[in-house]
């Protein structure tokens, strides 16, 4: 597995950046995303 790698790829992996659409989609679900716990078990309501 470690062949299908090599270190240009490596290299060129730092210079990623997410889209501003994927930054504001990911925040706006984590503000509406709710986890109610209730006894031992998690609920979780999308509250849009």
């Amino acid at each position: 597995m470690a062949k299908l790698y090599s270190e240009n790829s490596i290299k060129n992996s730092k210079h990623l950046e997410p889209k501003e659409e994927t930054i504001n989609f990911l925040l706006n679900y984590s503000k509406a995303l709710n986890v109610i716990n209730c006894n031992k078990m998690k609920f979780e309501a999308l509250l849009n």
